[in-house]
């Protein structure tokens, strides 16, 4: 090939792009160009996987609405709070107990959706549940403070200031508890997106929801004939029955059934002979005398059944009465009356003993106390020393009472300086409405024991939790105990109703927040 033609030829492949180098001069721009794409890509993949995680960090996906009720929306924080409330309200009422129910509280609010929970309704999960209560709450309230924007309800500047000492010092406290903030807080036991301000807006609304409905049910009014039907139909069972019994149980047989199972059984001839063993000690009984029928009954039983005893039941609710309770309600009953009565099941025989009954007609107690305690020693015991010391503790604290001008808010006075009862030393001492067999046997004995209005004493009470004395105040009487039981139940009921009438005006729809619920 001539030199002038292989020139044309290199000349003609410059211009078609395909000699060698400018093959390579485009492989090179093309890698050049593939490298860029990919690090373009990659840049635009970090950069979106940077705003995906700063999409999440800022709670934009809890703040979507979960809930609609009326004309007020609720996102999903909203909702995770009083799903929250709902949940840690039930695991501190039941405690231990939760399980019974089928509740694991160990996962806290985490891992219910996988607990299925019976109550909701077949296949609902504990969740399901909680959001119901948490809905239902919602929608109330709700209804409630409508109603209260409408009749010129609001809460005053003391209902505020009390709200918001709630979150006095939230932030030192959370600061001890590990966390950066109070938002930070309540972030981690409530979830995404709740913070101080989530949280007071809904302690406002609880507290204006309160108001209204306390102010309802204050201005109900029962009359006496209303009170006195309401009491009769619990049939019993706000009494309190002192009575003695003794089971004699009828001897039972194994029985094996054509499957192989055993069962235990009581043939009548058994029933039969136990029937009659508690027949003999009722006569045994009815032969004795005297006024003390508990006693009577257990000498009555030992010399029948040796080394048994009766049991003597002083102070039994009328709901808690075994299959004699139509005996013991008979309104024939006197004390010291006798009988033997079969039991429900057959399996045996008691023989009781009625000593009394009491209907609850009497006026409960009014009274302001101061308490002092005596010191426990190392394994928990009170000394006689300890009791002295805080008896003369006590006499002090009276005479200085009776120094003063021995009014009632004096005594108030003594008993917020001085009183060791956590659950009334800041009321000064006050307990209105104590019912008997409420409080330990001196006190209650004080309470009715035909006291006026500013007598004093000093009483010694002992429990399980301390041993002391007590400096008592007669303040005055009470409202009659069972027309205060009546007047309750006559009030939650109707108060029932009036919200439920209220709350049927409103419906709530679910939105895509309630995902991100629980």
């Amino acid at each position: 090939m001539s030199a002038s033609n292989e020139k044309k030829l290199r000349q003609a492949a410059r211009e078609a792009g395909t000699d060698k180098k400018t093959l390579a001069l485009e492989k090179e721009a093309k890698e050049k160009a593939k490298q860029k794409r990919r690090w373009t890509l990659g840049t635009i993949g970090v950069f979106l996987l940077i705003a995906i995680i700063l999409f999440l960090n800022s709670n934009l996906l809890y703040r979507s609405t979960a809930l609609t009720i009326g004309d007020e929306e609720y996102s999903a924080s909203d909702m995770s709070y009083y799903y929250a409330t709902q949940y840690y309200y039930w695991a501190n009422q039941y405690g231990s107990y939760a399980s019974l129910f089928g509740l694991d509280t160990s996962t806290g609010i985490n891992g219910l959706d996988d607990q299925p929970c019976a109550m909701a309704g077949e296949g609902m999960s504990w969740r399901d549940y909680f959001l119901q209560n948490a809905q239902t709450e919602l929608l109330q309230e709700k209804a409630l403070r409508d109603y209260a924007a409408a009749n010129g309800i609001s809460l005053d500047e003391e209902e505020l200031a009390e709200v918001e000492s709630s979150f006095e010092g939230m932030d030192e406290y959370a600061v001890a508890q590990g966390f950066a903030s109070a938002d930070k807080l309540f972030a981690a036991n409530y979830g995404p997106g709740v913070d101080s301000q989530l949280v007071r807006r809904a302690y406002q609304n609880s507290a204006l929801a309160t108001k209204t409905l306390t102010g309802y049910s204050s201005e109900l009014e029962f009359s006496q004939a209303e009170l006195d039907e309401k009491y009769a139909a619990y049939n019993g069972d706000m009494d309190y029955f002192d009575y003695a019994y003794y089971y004699v149980a009828a001897e039972a047989e194994q029985v094996t059934a054509e499957d192989g199972s055993t069962s235990s059984q009581v043939s009548p001839e058994a029933l039969a002979e136990a029937e009659k063993t508690a027949k003999a000690i009722l006569a045994a009984y009815e032969e004795s005398e005297g006024s003390d029928y508990a006693a009577r009954l257990d000498e009555a039983v030992a010399g029948q059944v040796p080394d048994a005893a009766a049991t003597h039941s002083a102070n039994t609710q009328g709901t808690n009465l075994g299959s004699y309770k139509d005996w013991l309600l008979d309104d024939s009953r006197k004390a010291g009356d006798a009988a033997v009565e079969v039991n429900s099941d057959e399996s045996g025989c008691y023989v009781l003993v009625y000593i009394g009954r009491e209907d609850n007609d009497y006026n409960l107690a009014q009274v302001r106390h101061i308490l002092v305690k005596a010191e426990a020693d190392a394994d928990g015991n009170y000394t006689d020393e300890a009791k002295a010391a805080a008896k003369a503790r006590a006499e002090e604290i009276l005479a200085e009472y009776e120094a003063g001008d021995k009014t009632e808010d004096s005594f108030a006075a003594l008993a917020e300086q001085y009183s060791e009862d956590g659950g009334s030393n800041t009321n000064g001492g006050l307990y209105d409405s104590v019912a008997k067999g409420q409080m330990v046997a001196e006190f209650d004995s004080f309470c009715f024991d035909s006291h006026k209005s500013g007598d004093t004493a000093i009483v010694y009470g002992e429990s399980g939790s301390y041993a002391g004395y007590h400096v008592m105040y007669y303040v005055g009487e009470g409202d009659n105990y069972a027309d205060s039981i009546a007047r309750a139940d006559l009030t939650n009921e109707a108060v029932s109703q009036w919200l439920s009438e209220l709350s049927s005006a409103y419906t709530s729809t679910t939105g895509f927040g309630m995902r991100f619920v629980g």
